[in-house]
């Protein structure tokens, strides 16, 4: 440790004997003779060693401005990757304003179209359990909603309210295999039955195999059984099979409504009036 003491302290004595030479060369500068033997000898013996000091000193200096320089480059890119952050997240909030209102907008089509009361209400939740095919509506019975009212949107039906609270409401998707709608071919006129099958994908039962039906054909509600109005799309048929032992077609109908993608709906606040009740009414 002594050693280093010591020999740190030669080293400064060195640079001091540097700094006294070259004070006296510099004092000597204004004056028009040249240097005498012995400022000649000391300029070739302290000139190297000023060269490498200047070259060090101008490389760390250099080092220190990069170093601040760098960091402020860093940080302006940290704000500038701050503000494209928060521009990219407006654009998504100014991005789903815009389709919220596109989809509310077919939603007051549908109100116009069906001639009654409707009450429109968002999708807050669906089955937990993947047995049912059915949503949550954030719509109850202090809305005025009942057990039994369809539930449409812009692109056709969704389903039926089958359980009621207060403030929220389940609906059974036509979709689910415990549902069934009693439909008609907008073409021909044929009746059916459209069944869901747990999938994105319904079946059209009791279709006569007389019957007028081809694939692509649409498929409307009929107003029979008192629950959907009369005159709603429910799908188009995508496929069909007639069996040479079946009484009945085998037909598959895609829903119109994508499932996948519901957000809003449209509540029909009609009076539910039975099979019973219509025919009696005739």
């Amino acid at each position: 440790m002594l050693k280093g003491i010591l020999g740190f302290r030669k080293f400064w004595i060195f640079l001091l004997i540097i700094g006294l030479v070259l004070f006296l060369l510099s004092s000597n500068a204004g004056r028009k003779s040249s240097w005498n033997p012995f400022e000649q000898a000391l300029v070739e013996i302290t000139a190297p060693i000023q060269k490498i000091i200047t070259r060090a000193v101008n490389f760390v200096g250099g080092i220190w401005n990069d170093y601040f320089y760098l960091v402020n480059v860093r940080e302006e890119n940290r704000l500038l990757k701050e503000a494209i952050d928060s521009l990219r997240m407006q654009n998504l909030r100014y991005k789903e304003i815009v389709a919220a209102q596109e989809r509310l907008q077919a939603l007051l089509k549908v109100r116009q179209a069906i001639e009654l009361p409707v009450l429109a209400a968002q999708v807050v939740g669906r089955d937990p359990t993947g047995w049912f095919k059915s949503v949550i509506i954030d719509r109850g019975r202090s809305d005025g909603v009942k057990v039994d009212m369809p539930v449409v949107n812009a692109s056709g039906v969704v389903g039926r309210i089958v359980s009621v609270s207060l403030n929220y409401s389940k609906v059974l998707l036509i979709i689910d295999q415990n549902s069934s709608v009693d439909c008609l071919v907008e073409r021909s006129r044929d009746r059916g039955m459209v069944k869901g099958r747990s999938s994105e994908i319904c079946k059209m039962e009791y279709v006569v195999k007389s019957s007028d039906v081809i694939k692509g054909d649409s498929i409307i509600t009929s107003s029979l059984g008192g629950v959907y109005p009369k005159g709603l799309p429910v799908g188009r048929v995508s496929s069909l099979n007639v069996l040479p032992d079946k009484l009945f077609k085998e037909i598959q109908v895609r829903p119109a409504v994508d499932f996948s993608k519901l957000e809003e709906v449209v509540i029909v606040l009609k009076e539910i009036i039975s099979t019973s009740e219509q025919t009696a009414g005739k």
